[in-house]
C-alpha cells in the first residue's frame, strides 16, 4: 500500500521585501528540517531584485553592478545558491518547494531534471512552447533551464536547489510578463561584471504566448503540480508563524541549474 503524496500550497499575497523573501525560504527549509513543516509549495510575485551568485560578489565589478541595479529600481542581493546573476520582478512567479526527506541529497540531480520537465510541461499547457536545456549565451546558465521552444531561445525558468540534512528546498523563477526591464538590468549587470552573455536570451513567456498573465501561468503551474501530488490549501496562520508574523499569506550543498 502506497501513501498518497500531499503538498500544502501557500500563496503569499504580498512580498515581505526582497531580502526577506529569500530569507523566508530558508526559514521554511529549517522548519522542514526540524519536522515542523511538511511538504509545501509557496508561490509569490517578488519585488524587483537581482540575485547574484557567490562568485559574482567576488568580482571587481560587483560594486558597479550593484549600483546599476539600484539605479534601475532593482535591489541587489547575494544568494546562498550558486550560479550567476538573475533578475526578477512582479511579472515573475517564484515557487519555493520544500520537503522533509531523510536522505535529501540522494535525488538532487533527479529533482533538477524532474521539476524542469514539470515546469516546461506547465508552460506548454499554457500555450508556451517550452523545452529543457542550457541556451548558449543565457544569463545564469544551467543545464536544466526551461527555455522557449526550439527556435525561440528564450530563458523562461531558472531553478536553484538547497539541500540540508533532512530536507530540501527547490526554488523556481518563472518569467511570465514584462521582459524589457529584466533585459535592461541584466545588460548593465553583466557588463559591469565583465561577463559575456546574449541579451536575446532574456525574455518572458508572454513574448511567446501574447496575452499570457501571471494568473493564467499560476493556474497552469498548479495544475502541473497537481499531477505530482495532491494539493491542499495550507494553514495561513502556520505560515505567518514561520515568517515571524510578517505579511499576509495563505493556501537553497546549493546549486543552480
Amino acid at each position: 500500500m502506497t501513501t498518497e503524496r500531499v503538498l500544502d500550497v501557500y500563496r503569499q499575497e504580498e512580498s515581505f521585501g526582497a531580502a526577506e523573501d529569500l530569507q523566508h525560504a530558508l526559514e521554511l527549509l529549517a522548519a522542514a528540517r526540524r519536522g515542523e513543516l511538511g511538504p509545501s509549495l509557496r508561490i509569490y510575485r517578488p519585488r524587483p531584485t537581482v540575485a547574484f551568485g557567490q562568485r559574482d560578489a567576488r568580482l571587481p565589478g560587483f560594486a558597479a553592478a550593484a549600483a546599476a541595479c539600484r539605479g534601475l529600481g532593482f535591489e541587489p542581493l547575494v544568494r546562498k545558491a550558486g550560479g550567476r546573476a538573475a533578475a526578477y520582478h512582479q511579472g515573475c512567479l517564484i515557487l519555493d518547494h520544500i520537503e522533509p526527506e531523510p536522505n535529501a541529497v540522494a535525488q538532487s540531480l533527479a529533482r533538477f531534471a524532474g521539476f524542469a520537465q514539470l515546469l516546461a510541461g506547465a508552460l506548454s499547457d499554457a500555450g508556451v512552447p517550452a523545452g529543457v536545456g542550457e541556451i548558449p549565451g543565457e544569463y545564469c546558465p544551467g543545464e536544466y533551464s526551461v527555455h522557449g521552444g526550439t527556435d525561440a531561445r528564450i530563458k523562461l525558468v531558472g531553478t536553484a536547489q538547497r539541500v540540508v540534512s533532512g530536507a530540501w528546498l527547490f526554488s523556481s523563477v518563472v518569467v511570465v510578463e514584462d521582459s524589457a526591464p529584466l533585459r535592461e538590468v541584466l545588460t548593465a549587470v553583466y557588463e559591469a561584471l565583465g561577463l559575456d552573455w546574449d541579451p536575446a536570451t532574456a525574455g518572458a513567456a508572454e513574448d511567446l504566448r501574447p496575452g499570457l498573465t501571471t494568473a493564467a501561468a499560476e493556474a497552469a503551474l498548479l495544475a502541473a503540480y497537481g499531477r505530482y501530488a495532491s494539493l491542499r490549501r495550507g494553514d495561513p496562520e502556520r505560515m505567518k508563524q514561520i515568517a515571524g508574523g510578517g505579511g499576509t499569506v495563505f493556501p537553497t550543498a546549493a546549486r543552480s541549474r
